[in-house]
């Protein structure tokens, strides 16, 4: 059966943090995010070559973690379809409008609970006059500060039950299993699907809590390595935790480095385009657990907190 890309792309999250101000700090000043708009206890934020209005809806919140994330579809068309098939599976949801640059959008949320928004229209990102870019084929001028971090990557959800959400993209999104980890039990541990030919853009960890809804991490593409490690310097000098890296992942081969944002959630700096899945009947990888107690490409062991922190903190998500 033909593969429908209903689905766009990846285009916004909404992330929420118990500290407003010292968040948003961190995304302007280290990685070189726009504010574009605020609101009462919410700021929206753009990286500098997102072509849509906004990249992050950063939301004031007693508890870190992860609000709505916004894929785009192809057409109204596309939009519809994938409506239609949430219907016939029988997942409700709700058409909601009023985000700026976004038109109505049909939430929904997958079997873990995290909440999802389909939306096709859109009124792209327009810098100011003084603020246009040289290059018109880029959305904001670059921005020489932080870690220039040029657009959104991906998200990786931690879940309950990673074959019932990996499959829940798959069935009701249409999206393709590129990679995954399959414990000796025969379990999937985790599993990375794409929208697109970048080779991921929504992740499913095991959550070895059982609890339902958290977030892993949100990622953001730079342009090279090196912006990475010049990353790592800055935030070496202002008092960022850096839970690990820079490194060469072994799945999908991304260069990665991980930092706590002063919220509290993980954000990771990867480069643009790691690996492309350009075969259109190119089968999933899979890892087994042997494979991945070797740790990361270059020998680097996973860091014990890979596995434990996710946001919201375990407790709260308990009580």
């Amino acid at each position: 059966m033909e593969r429908l890309r209903d689905i766009a792309h990846l285009s916004a999250v909404e992330l929420l943090t118990p500290d407003l101000a010292a968040t948003v700090d961190f995304f302007t000043r280290l990685m070189a995010m726009d504010v574009v708009r605020r609101g009462d206890g919410v700021v929206y934020l753009h990286s500098w070559d997102d072509y849509e209005t906004f990249t992050l809806r950063v939301v004031q919140d007693d508890l870190p973690g992860l609000g709505r994330t916004w894929l785009r579809t192809s057409s109204p068309e596309a939009l519809q379809r994938r409506v239609d098939r949430l219907d016939e599976l029988g997942v409700p949801g709700e058409w909601t409008q009023g985000e700026p640059g976004l038109g109505r959008s049909y939430e929904f949320v997958d079997p873990d609970g995290h909440r999802l928004a389909l939306y096709w229209d859109s009124a792209p990102y327009l810098p100011v006059e003084t603020g246009r870019p040289s290059l018109k084929n880029q959305a904001a001028p670059f921005p020489g500060r932080g870690s220039n971090a040029r657009r959104l990557d991906h998200v990786n959800f931690l879940a309950s039950d990673v074959p019932a959400n990996g499959g829940f993209l798959a069935e009701a999104l249409g999206a393709r299993l590129s990679e995954q980890i399959v414990l000796d039990d025969g379990t999937q541990a985790a599993c990375w699907y794409t929208f697109t030919d970048k080779s991921y853009d929504l992740v499913y960890t095991n959550d070895w809590t059982g609890s339902r809804g958290r977030l892993h991490h949100i990622a953001f593409a730079t342009d090279t390595r090196e912006d990475i490690l010049r990353a790592a310097d800055v935030f070496l000098e202002n008092g960022v935790f850096i839970e690990t890296g820079p490194h060469k992942h072994a799945i999908q081969q991304t260069f990665f480095l991980y930092v706590y944002e002063p919220g509290g959630n993980r954000i990771e700096l990867c480069n643009a385009g790691a690996r492309l899945l350009l075969s259109p009947d190119s089968p999933p990888v899979t890892w087994t657990q042997a494979e991945r107690a070797k740790g990361q490409a270059w020998g680097l062991k996973t860091i014990e907190s890979f596995h434990t922190h996710g946001t919201p903190p375990v407790e709260s998500v308990t009580r």
